[in-house]
């Protein structure tokens, strides 16, 4: 067998969010490196379409389990049907149009923290707490630089919900130790995905004057942060933990 420690052969991965974006991209990359995956959503259409795409030239066995996990029904039906997991990508999240925070509302704060940070928390508890995850496991949460490094008018609800997955890596990490389990967040900067071009107070030209403010002057693409995932979930990154791996074009340094 050729050397390769970015590779995720024999590994078997859990994605979430996998029916579209960051959470597609990552799911497609990590078959293509090998993994076997288990994806989840609650789209069953888009997710099926995954699956359907999913690589298998390494005999991977997929996996694929509808579920809404920022539902307790849904997450203990993911929690029952996962086992021996060698890594996770945890990519659940919504988007709500910016508003300045005198004009924040109650119903979207409790929606955004309770999609964008408790589905997350909930999930690693549960998965360390049944013990679902193999020893030395790799857990990457999908974080972002709003909240992190980028502090935005009009973006706080979503980023203090980001912030605070962000900070519980880090606990995560230090508690999950004791299994050898690595935990890590990747903070990506805009990704051109559906999820990115939902606000409709932004035009085109918002878009491209944004893009200004990076030093490669684009956004992102999905596979761009799939491939700084699959090294987080590969013996490769096996010396790092609790770390937030921004993914952002030199967006910070401009800003």
């Amino acid at each position: 067998m050729k050397y390769n420690p970015y590779s995720l052969e024999n590994k078997t991965i859990l994605v979430t969010g996998a029916s579209s974006g960051i959470g597609k991209a990552t799911a497609i990359e990590c078959a293509r490196l090998g993994a076997s995956l288990i994806i989840t959503a609650r789209n069953e259409g888009r997710l099926g379409e995954v699956f359907n795409e999913l690589d298998r030239s390494f005999n991977q066995n997929h996996q694929m389990v509808m579920a809404d996990i920022a539902t307790d029904e849904g997450l203990s039906f993911l929690i029952d049907n996962v086992q021996d997991l060698d890594g996770v990508s945890s990519n659940v999240g919504i988007v709500v149009n910016n508003a300045p925070i005198k004009f924040i509302k109650d119903d979207v704060l409790e929606q955004v923290f309770h999609v964008n940070a408790f589905s997350h928390v909930k999930l690693a508890r549960d998965l360390f707490k049944k013990k679902k995850l193999n020893k030395n496991a790799s857990y990457v949460f999908t974080v972002s630089v709003g909240g992190v490094t980028a502090f935005n008018a009009g973006n706080s609800v979503y980023g203090m919900a980001k912030a605070a997955v962000n900070s519980f890596m880090k606990f995560c990490a230090v508690d999950f130790s004791t299994r050898g389990i690595r935990c890590n967040s990747i903070c990506p900067g805009m990704i051109e995905t559906p999820m990115t071009r939902a606000n409709d107070a932004f035009t085109e030209d918002d878009y491209q004057k944004d893009m200004e403010h990076y030093l490669l002057k684009r956004y992102g693409r999905p596979e761009e942060v799939a491939w700084t995932t699959a090294f987080l979930l590969s013996d490769a990154s096996s010396f790092i933990t609790g770390h937030a791996l921004l993914v952002d074009g030199g967006a910070s340094l401009v800003r």
